[in-house]
């Protein structure tokens, strides 16, 4: 399985880019070394340092006309990859 799983692209983490930062969501047991790794294999990019934090699934509901549904939203871990000066990565390249 592999390590990142998707980028993360919202307003926040737009902004970030701009400083050279970049948001993954990744697989929850991946340390900082492997997410590094794993972002400079598949952009050819160099890392200089990787923030992690575990975002905790929240509860929700909802009414319906019957009743009301309630569940969780699911918990995942998300990485801020710093990346060297001048490197850059494109999401919207293959689009």
């Amino acid at each position: 399985m592999s390590v990142l799983k998707r980028p993360i692209v919202t307003e926040k983490s737009q902004k970030l880019t701009t400083k050279g930062k970049f948001v993954f969501e990744v697989d929850m047991n991946a340390n900082k070394i492997e997410i590094a790794k794993a972002v400079e294999k598949m952009y050819g990019v160099t890392v200089t340092d990787v923030n992690t934090v575990r975002q905790i699934g929240k509860k929700k509901s909802r009414m319906t006309r019957s009743r009301a549904s309630s569940g969780m939203t699911s918990t995942f871990k998300k990485a801020v990859v710093t990346l060297k000066d001048g490197d850059l990565i494109d999401f919207y390249e293959n689009l």
